[in-house]
């Protein structure tokens, strides 16, 4: 069975109504692939920001490198987290 690359965007999310789901998969498709590539690593660079405003919030007496390794244990989880500092225990995210 053969896929179209933008068959995802077909699908209509349950908090979107048809017609704005259809303008928006429009503007996606004008984007094209290397507009949505761009897009996507913008909300994931968004994304970032905004979980080390979290782990701000939270610790603010953290350092450069605690909100580092919170940040990776958050995202990647603890294994990764003990794996990348051995040495070190794992902080709160």
């Amino acid at each position: 069975m053969l896929v179209r690359p933008d068959a995802a965007l077909d699908s209509v999310p349950h908090d979107t109504d048809a017609e704005s789901h259809a303008v928006q998969m429009e503007i996606y498709r004008r984007l094209g692939p290397t507009g949505r590539s761009q897009a996507a690593f913008r909300l994931m660079a968004l994304a970032r920001e905004i979980a080390v405003a979290g782990i701000r919030a939270r610790h603010p007496h953290y350092n450069e490198q605690q909100v580092r390794m919170a940040l990776v244990r958050l995202r990647l989880g603890d294994e990764v987290a003990r794996s990348v500092w051995p040495a070190e225990g794992l902080v709160d995210p």
